[in-house]
């Protein structure tokens, strides 16, 4: 043999020395039936629930049902290219998104892939989007306020970080308006922001995000996007996606408030799946766990004890009724798992009262423990005055002539409330700006002031405390209680503005 020959022999010898191949199995399935987004799929013996599936093309699907011969699997990705007789890999890897502070300022899918076109994400750390809420003993009792910026919502139903706040009401009732307000109020705050777009048009949400930019909102924001040309599956997980990015950041100690708009698309699409998977329906053809399909997304917002870390998370899931109808299945399901709704009514939003918000069936559960001291003392009593102002509007319409001059001041009184709590969209207050105009009400600066001219003399007053009075609205944000030497500088500075502005009305 020539030398050059054993060279080669002895190459090949170490190469097969060296070989250490390792065997691995790989859990193998064929498609029997694919069809609307749907796969049964045999042979998958070792899948798990809500494990990926990994079909041709590239496409993913989700294994959800779990029978003796097949396994029912939703395709995420074009359902058409699915076909029977495809072959299918399971990946052993439970459905999870990426987390962590590259997400903030991106606009991503419910997988967490961008949609924004600014790169891939930044991101070294994964969570699985579902997870069992954190327990009794882990949590804290609500006593933080989440200032929303809206007057009547920070006045009559205030939210408490940890707290899950429903806002529900028929469509275009300006149930995302109150939403995105909340999250613009906290710029320059400390609070981390989560918007999911379940089933909304594709322009709804590039119109949101839009508005964010706009407003400065979207630096401490993540939108996570389900549109409603996506798959049903997608908008399933959208909801629980958002809130596995949020727990990480509650698990870091910060505070982070998830909006879902809206779970009444997210519990259609799940029907949609389920009554495809051929589970049995219940109610309106929704399947028995739809309950448990809210439950254990909104028991996830929480307020952490510090020696658990501190954060939290809260929640301002929206649901939209039909014709108002508050006792329908799923209305009613989500309002016995949250904290309180704030209930949106359309004959309001007509009659040009925004936000729409109806002061007698919006209630705080545990808001009122939070809610800023000072707010308190100020407005304390306009949600009763509000509610007796609507019952005796009901008698008035009939005749004011024959009413005493109390009565005619309670209803003077109600309406010129309902003027100063009217406010113009994607223009949230500060603390100071809501004491100061509270406190004109509730002391009667306004009772003389005609009911038109309202909303021109808190806008008029805003700007006069901006130039004379920011000494004042200092120390309001720093103390936060009305002591006597505040109360005394702003009675000094509405009387010095009311002079001033009587003047030029005149």
């Amino acid at each position: 043999m020539s030398s050059k020959g054993s060279d080669i022999v002895s190459v090949i010898k170490k190469q097969i020395e060296g070989f250490s191949g390792e065997l691995e199995t790989v859990n193998v399935g064929t498609v029997v039936e694919a069809g609307d987004g749907i796969a049964r799929i045999q042979g998958l013996d070792r899948v798990q629930f809500s494990e990926l599936l990994e079909f041709p093309n590239d496409i993913l699907g989700l294994a959800l049902n779990l029978e003796e011969d097949t396994v029912g699997a939703a395709i995420m990705g074009d359902p058409n290219s699915v076909k029977e007789g495809d072959t299918v890999k399971s990946t052993g890897r439970i459905i999870q998104v990426p987390v962590g502070e590259g997400l903030i300022g991106r606009v991503v899918d419910a997988l967490g892939r961008p949609l924004d076109g600014k790169g891939p994400i930044n991101s070294d750390k994964q969570r699985p989007v579902e997870r069992i809420a954190p327990n009794v003993v882990t949590r804290k009792s609500v006593d933080t306020p989440v200032q929303t910026g809206v007057k009547a919502i920070d006045s009559m139903v205030p939210i408490g970080r940890g707290q899950r706040e429903l806002i529900i009401g028929d469509r275009s009732t300006g149930k995302s308006a109150i939403a995105l307000d909340t999250i613009i109020n906290q710029k320059g705050q400390d609070l981390i922001c989560i918007y999911v777009a379940i089933g909304q048009r594709q322009g709804k949400v590039a119109n949101v995000v839009g508005i964010l930019e706009q407003q400065g909102a979207l630096d401490h924001t993540i939108v996570v996007a389900a549109n409603a040309s996506d798959p049903a599956p997608l908008q399933y997980i959208a909801p629980y996606a958002g809130c596995a990015i949020a727990e990480e950041f509650m698990e870091q100690g910060k505070e982070v408030l998830i909006v879902y708009d809206d779970l009444t698309k997210h519990a259609w699409a799940y029907r949609q799946m389920s009554l495809l998977l051929r589970r049995p329906a219940g109610r309106e053809a929704y399947p028995g766990d739809v309950f448990y399909l809210h439950s254990r997304l909104l028991e996830r917002a929480a307020r952490m004890a510090p020696e658990f870390g501190g954060g939290s998370i809260t929640a301002l899931p929206i649901i939209e009724t039909q014709a108002g109808d508050v006792s329908a299945y799923i209305p009613t399901n989500v309002i016995s798992i949250t904290d309180g709704q704030i209930y949106l009514e359309p004959e309001a939003f007509n009659a040009g009262i925004r936000p729409a918000i109806n002061a007698g069936i919006s209630v705080s559960r545990v808001g009122g423990a939070a809610q800023t001291r000072i707010i308190r003392r100020v407005a304390g009593s306009l949600r009763l005055e509000l509610s007796q102002y609507q019952e005796l509007a009901t008698f008035a319409q009939f005749g004011t002539a024959d009413l005493d001059q109390a009565t005619r001041n309670q209803l003077e009184r109600g309406q010129r409330s309902i003027e100063i709590l009217k406010q113009t969209q994607y223009a949230p207050l500060s603390l100071g700006q809501q004491v100061v105009i509270f406190y004109a009400l509730s002391n009667g600066y306004l009772d003389d002031v005609p009911i038109p001219m309202c909303r021109e003399f808190e806008k008029k007053l805003h700007v006069f405390m901006e130039a004379n009075g920011s000494a004042l609205m200092a120390q309001i944000m720093d103390r936060k209680d009305l002591t006597e030497e505040i109360e005394t500088e702003l009675k000094k500075a509405i009387v010095e503005f009311k002079s001033t502005f009587e003047a030029t009305q005149e």
